[in-house]
């Protein structure tokens, strides 16, 4: 499904279906692309590169030697992990596709094997494979809730699908009327009246459209609803990326997919029978599948032909393959392969390599970069924003243009591996393709990005000099005026420390010094049209003159870096004037509520949960930490709303410290990783992937039975779920923790449990001030903190096995 279901290319059928759908969807004529590339989409690419990419996207390297030149740092396309992917699909789907794969799911990646043999053969061999297959894989569950239900809804799908991103890659599947508003386009004489290029103004690229029209005969609604939750675990090269779905989103989403036509579809449940299964392993290693599907290992066997020297008239380049693989390419694909074999080998450039990389994961489908790359007009009325006043800056993504100029290192790298984002009014979402497929892009666009500026200097308020204390009161000063409704009154459209907007509630001004690199940020305030056109931001210097000449002498340089400063100061800056701060109690009813906002006890990611019994926590999402626990009232917030704003427990808590709590130490004696500390002399983390460089990776949260979230996240290659419940103790309510772990191979982890002055109860019982913890019978350590004299740690030795396991732990505060 997605970008990698379809072969990256799109034929020009599909190209032309997709004019007439969208003419009918959006209620306007669409004309035909003038492009000839083989490729979709506004790319800059040769038809050489074009070849080079098709050559990875076909995974040439599983039978040749494919030399670097041609490859590049970009990681080849991985078939699917069978053992995997084959636990969710229709064995009767599995039958047709592995005896004609084109037939049964036009433009896929893979080819056809079995030759000239003729219909009884191909089903024969495609019989025995489909049972080795399945017997590979776990049992898959029948889905008679979908089989027999009747009245579903899809209307929660089919939002989801016309608004998150799904519409980039697979086109619109139908007029939504709330979306579907038709975005004009110049006529020709008036492009020439405005004094543009009139074939530029009207040219239409060919977006890109993986059809999904085989997935309702392909998938069963669990295992399309698994497969959408988290498709890097089936298809690894990202081709798919992970839409940050929810498992509810995910199920909506799979239903809307397999439709109203599948209600009554019976569930078959294929037993292997034995001697097929044996006879289906023989085909598996006749025809060498473990090549593209198996373990990288697996390759090492396959033929050692390079691919330079191999003929392009015959075998897979030829129109009749024969017994060779048949990939079903069309000329123009063969035209560009060997225009890419024939080619002079040089290695690429680093503005290559990022519109190779764009290209092959599809992030042209959302994002401009230079003069390539945009949101299609057949699609654009399906980005959508809640905060409709910002305009196109609201809901189109940000453009890509001088990227690696423009964001902190390590910011860019929290937005493509953790899934970081400022832009919650913005419906598309930011897809994660996994570091080992974008792992060489950040290093990079910083190479290739350079912006011709001068980092701002700012002041130090520790510094021992009067001249730069004075300069420093000064600027902070100036900073708060100019942000706030007595000055720029930038505060009417961005948010501020978790504080909303009083008009449109934009970025959090706060995320800047931590996000961006002060060069851009200086270049971009002086003219920020010229970077984003269509910005509704006014430019406060424009020409390089101070709009408002009553601050610092109306001198441009001091004022912007004054709010450079001011932004540094993090969350200890005042808030300027036109701030307003409504502080809100919530309440918790009969069900659990969940709230998400930046708080003292949480850090930025903070989740506060409140159960129905009075008792309550914070969650650190940053760091996968339980950080405070306390009974009575739940929190107060800046307003109602979910995720709004900051929140603070509205009772004493029980601190906890938001380190990571999971982590594989090298040995017993191996210092615990800290988190890092920000003062108002080390205003930048010094290590911003601190969360990552310990393993952890945050995945979400789903709501259960009674409004009870389960947390999501990884530790190194260990799938952690994390929930807490209310739990009887005596007279009293305490929380039962419950961590499960699903490992392909066995672990071994620490649970940093407690830390402050730890004394032990019993084998199992620990307590600090108000809080007793149960933990299981397992072995544990109590050490001495590394950090804080006198004060101790308690570890738990968490062995994880293959598959999936648990282990409890149990909270009871103390009045």
């Amino acid at each position: 499904m997605g970008h990698c279901h379809g072969r990256l290319r799109t034929v020009i059928l599909s190209a032309l279906l997709v004019c007439m759908q969208m003419s009918d969807a959006c209620g306007q004529a669409v004309l035909p692309a003038k492009s000839a590339a083989v490729l979709p989409g506004r790319h800059p690419l040769t038809p050489v590169q074009e070849g080079q990419l098709l050559i990875s996207e076909l995974s040439c390297r599983a039978c040749h030697l494919v030399d670097a030149a041609l490859s590049g740092p970009l990681a080849d396309f991985k078939a699917p992990d069978l053992r995997v992917s084959v636990k969710g699909l229709s064995p009767e789907y599995l039958r047709r596709f592995l005896a004609d794969p084109e037939s049964a799911h036009p433009d896929t990646k893979m080819p056809d094997l079995l030759g000239e043999r003729g219909a009884e053969e191909r089903r024969a061999i495609a019989e025995a494979l489909t049972h080795f297959l399945v017997s590979q894989a776990t049992t898959v569950p029948a889905d008679a809730a979908w089989s027999t239900a009747e009245g579903r809804d899809l209307s929660a799908g089919r939002q989801l699908y016309h608004s998150v991103g799904c519409v980039a890659c697979h086109g619109v599947r139908e007029a939504i009327a709330e979306s579907a508003v038709a975005v004009p386009v110049p006529e020709e004489d008036e492009a020439e009246e405005q004094g543009q290029d009139a074939a530029k103004a009207v040219e239409l690229v060919r977006p890109v459209l993986t059809e999904l029209g085989h997935i309702p005969g392909k998938y069963r609604l669990e295992g399309l609803s698994s497969f959408l939750f988290q498709p890097l675990r089936v298809r690894s090269s990202g081709r798919m990326p992970d839409m940050k779905l929810t498992r509810e989103e995910s199920r909506a989403l799979a239903e809307y997919l397999l439709g109203e036509q599948n209600r009554q579809a019976v569930v078959e449940e294929l037993r292997p029978d034995a001697p097929l299964v044996q006879q289906g392993q023989r085909y598996f290693e006749q025809f060498r599948c473990a090549t593209c599907h198996m373990a990288e290992e697996a390759r090492a066997a396959s033929s050692a032909v390079s691919l330079r020297d191999a003929a392009t008239d015959r075998g897979c380049l030829s129109d009749q393959p024969g017994q060779h693989p048949d990939f079903h390419l069309s000329a123009a694909e063969r035209s560009v392969i060997r225009a890419a074999l024939a080619g002079v080998p040089s290695p690429d450039t680093d503005r290559d390599l990022i519109a190779k990389t764009f290209t092959t994961f599809n992030c042209i489908a959302c994002h401009i970069r230079d003069e390539y790359g945009g949101v299609p007009q057949d699609y654009n009325a399906y980005f959508s924003t809640s905060e409709k006043n910002l305009g196109d800056d609201g809901r189109i993504p940000p453009p890509l243009t001088l990227v690696g100029a423009k964001l902190q290192p390590a910011w860019l790298k929290k937005v493509l591996f953790d899934g970081e984002g400022v832009r919650p009014y913005m419906a598309t979402r930011m897809p994660q393709y996994g570091t080992a497929n974008l792992g060489h892009l950040p290093d990079i666009l910083a190479r290739a990005d350079v912006l011709e500026s001068v980092a701002l200097e700012i002041p130090s308020p520790e510094s021992r000099s009067e001249s730069e204390r004075e300069r420093e009161k000064l600027l902070r000063t100036a900073g708060r005026e100019l942000l706030g409704d007595k000055g720029l009154n930038c505060i009417a459209c961005h948010n501020f420390n978790g504080k909303p907007a009083p008009v449109n509630r934009g970025i959090d001004m706060m995320t800047s010094y931590q996000r961006l690199q002060s060069g851009w940020f200086s270049q971009f305030v002086r003219n920020p049209g010229a970077f984003r056109p269509g910005i509704i931001m006014p430019n406060a210097w424009p020409g390089g003159i101070a709009v408002h000449q009553t601050i610092l002498g109306g001198d441009t340089e001091q004022q912007i870096t004054a709010i450079w400063y001011y932004l540094s100061l993090g969350t200890s800056a005042a808030d300027p004037s036109g701030i307003r701060w409504i502080n809100t109690k919530l309440a918790v009813g009969e069900e659990a509520r969940t709230y998400r906002g930046r708080s003292r006890v949480a850090g930025f990611r903070g989740i506060a949960v409140g159960l129905p019994q009075r008792i309550s926590y914070a969650f650190n999402a940053e760091t996968g930490t339980v950080s405070a626990i306390w009974t009575g009232d739940f929190i107060g917030v800046d307003r109602n709303g979910q995720g709004s704003g900051g929140f603070q427990p509205a009772a004493d808590p029980i601190l906890l410290k938001q380190d990571v709590s999971l982590v594989r130490l090298p040995d017993r004696e191996a210092a615990w990783p800290l988190l890092p500390v920000m003062t108002k002399d080390a205003r930048v983390n010094p290590d911003p992937l601190y969360p990552k460089n310990q393993g952890y990776q945050f995945r979400g949260y789903d709501l259960g039975a009674g409004g009870i979230p389960t947390f999501r996240y990884q530790t190194g290659a260990i799938d952690v779920e994390d929930s807490l419940a209310a739990v009887k103790i005596g007279e009293k309510w305490g929380l039962t923790r419950t961590l499960r772990f699903t490992a392909d191979t066995p672990d071994e982890l620490w649970f940093r449990v407690l830390t402050g002055e730890v004394t032990a109860e019993s084998k199992q019982a620990y307590r600090i001030g108000r809080l007793r913890v149960t933990v299981p019978d397992m072995e544990s350590l109590l050490r001495p903190e590394t950090e804080n004299a006198g004060n101790s740690e308690l570890l738990l030795h968490v062995k994880v096995p293959g598959g999936v396991s648990a282990m409890e732990v149990t909270y009871e505060p103390i009045q």
